[in-house]
């Protein structure tokens, strides 16, 4: 018991004196439009914020983290699952945030009834770092284009937004598409892919630049 309380003052004092950055919100904001999620867990009273993503994006995931270091308690560990002969596999890396006011911020601008959303206020605060990570996250390259972002969970009503946002901000044209009935996906001509990759380019990490046509 000693040691519970010991802890919980501790991470109380070290919570109480984190102030997001420039650079950490804009991973969060980038991440929130790809694989990120954020979540208020039952009977708390602030979000925190979660990284997760595939064994090969293993070095994607510790670059997160080194940014976000100061918010996360627990280094990046490996999710296991059982296969149908109860055999146990390796699925992906994952961390996770402490809960604090700061997200609940900017859950309560990215999540409707637990549901994520593209904020009202997304062209104030989606800059190239944020379009990085977001690509990192969601883009695929072919071809000399950037054929496309999974944009599943979003309206096509918030697709719309999000290619307003890049072309009115960064001069940049996307189109969108209907996948079937699973949703919405964002691609960008031979052209537009150029000056996307030199917009991003300098914030994409090595192990990720096949995002952006360049061979590991």
């Amino acid at each position: 018991m000693k040691t519970s309380k010991f802890w919980t003052l501790r991470w109380s004092a070290i919570k109480k004196n984190l102030v997001l950055t420039q650079k950490q919100k804009s991973l969060i904001i980038g991440s929130l439009l790809g694989d990120g999620t954020m979540r208020v867990g039952h009977d708390a009273h602030n979000a925190n914020f979660k990284v997760e993503q595939g064994l090969q994006q293993k070095d994607f995931v510790f670059w997160k983290y080194e940014i976000l270091k100061p918010w996360v308690f627990t280094p990046p560990k490996l999710s296991y699952r059982y296969d149908s002969t109860g055999a146990r596999y390796k699925k992906s890396w994952w961390f996770r945030t402490v809960r604090h006011p700061s997200l609940t911020s900017i859950y309560n601008q990215f999540y409707a009834d637990k549901v994520k959303i593209v904020p009202k206020k997304i062209d104030s605060q989606l800059n190239e770092l944020g379009i990085a990570c977001w690509i990192m996250d969601d883009g695929s390259y072919s071809k000399s284009k950037i054929i496309d972002i999974s944009t599943y969970s979003f309206t096509l009503e918030e697709v719309k937004k999000l290619l307003n946002v890049v072309s009115n901000k960064f001069s940049i044209q996307g189109k969108y598409y209907r996948d079937r009935d699973k949703g919405f996906r964002i691609y960008f001509s031979k052209n537009e892919t150029k000056k996307l990759i030199n917009l991003i380019e300098p914030h994409i990490i090595d192990s990720m630049k096949y995002k952006i046509g360049h061979s590991s």
